[in-house]
Order: structure tokens, then sequence, then C-alpha cells
């Protein structure tokens, strides 16, 4: 449920960037979103399609750019993508690791009229 409040505020964040270009009409927004962001696509672009009604961004398209979960190694510095099930460095098997990417979720542009 809570894809209903990041789409809200998402749209809130379209349609102020739109009037500050002087848009009649947003076309399609591109969107980062991290496996790890606990936000589902479809779910956004279900509210997304109720929300945007009677806006200038109503039809517009959505484009979900989804990034895959990396993890740094702070032991020997290696990046590498995050498997559900190896929480080691594939490099030094050390375990003390940080989230590097994946929790991403932000509008990246818009395309306006």
């Amino acid at each position: 449920m809570h894809e209903l409040a990041v789409t809200q505020s998402m749209l809130d964040l379209v349609l102020e960037e739109a009037k500050k270009a002087g848009a009649s009409r947003v076309q399609k927004i591109n969107i980062v979103l991290g496996n790890l962001s606990g936000i589902v696509g479809d779910s956004v672009e279900f509210y997304f399609q109720f929300l945007s009604k009677d806006t200038i961004a109503e039809g517009a398209s959505l484009s979900f750019d989804t990034r895959p979960t990396q993890a740094r190694c702070r032991g020997c510095g290696h990046l590498f993508p995050l498997q559900e099930s190896q929480w080691v460095c594939p490099r030094c098997a050390d375990s003390a690791l940080e989230i590097a990417a994946g929790n991403e979720l932000y509008v990246d542009s818009i395309e306006v009229e």
C-alpha cells in the first residue's frame, strides 16, 4: 500500500517540474527503481492511472529502469552483484558488506510537450 504514497509524491514532483517548464502535457516519466526499494512497478502504474486523472500527466507512460542489487566489500572494496544467498565477498570471503546499489527510487526524467 505504500506505493500509493510514493506514487502521489512522484506525481506531485512531476506536475511541479512540468509547470516550471511551461508544459501543456506530460508524455513520459522515467523512473529508476532498485530491486531493494520494496516498490512494485505494476502497483505504481495502477495508482498513477487513478491519481493522474484530470491532470496534465493523465495518459503519460511510465518507464522503469530497474537496478540490480550490488554490494561492496568493506575489507577489499570489491563491488559485486548481491545474490540472496551470497552474503560474503566472492574475492576475499569477508562478510562485512555494504549495499552499494539497489535501494534507488527516483524520477530520473520527464518528457513533456
